[in-house]
């Protein structure tokens, strides 16, 4: 029961996806790190200022945040952008190069081609 969780905790995604997550959330807080210092400010630059990011609007009593909205999507892009060209790119070309090559199946001959050779072999040894 223990070699089988080992070889399952050992398994290449399992391990992958743990780094992964770590990776990812050590990655967040710089990104949320660098918004509040540079995207918050330069949407607040944009759109007039004011106490919140970007600003709100009110429809029928409801007030929506659209400058959160903002942050939040540019923290994604960041975070997909950086992940993909950072980690998933050369992580792709490292496997690949260490890909082995796979080599085709030798085909067995068919009943045709066995026959053919049977008759050949036969004519070759039949005396003149």
């Amino acid at each position: 029961m223990l070699s089988g969780f080992q070889k399952f905790i050992l398994r290449g995604n399992v391990v992958d996806l743990a780094v992964g997550v770590v990776i990812g959330a050590a990655f967040t807080g710089v990104v949320t790190a660098f918004s509040g210092s540079f995207i918050n400010p330069l949407i607040k630059a944009i759109t007039g200022g004011g106490p919140k990011v970007g600003g709100t609007f009110t429809l029928n009593g409801a007030v929506f945040d659209y400058g959160a909205f903002l942050t939040a999507v540019l923290n994604l892009l960041i975070v997909a952008a950086v992940l993909y060209f950072l980690v998933v790119t050369p992580l792709n070309r490292l496997t690949e190069r260490f890909k082995r090559e796979e080599k085709p199946a030798v085909a067995e001959p068919s009943n045709e081609e066995k026959l053919l050779a049977e008759i050949r072999d036969a004519l070759k040894n039949r005396p003149l």
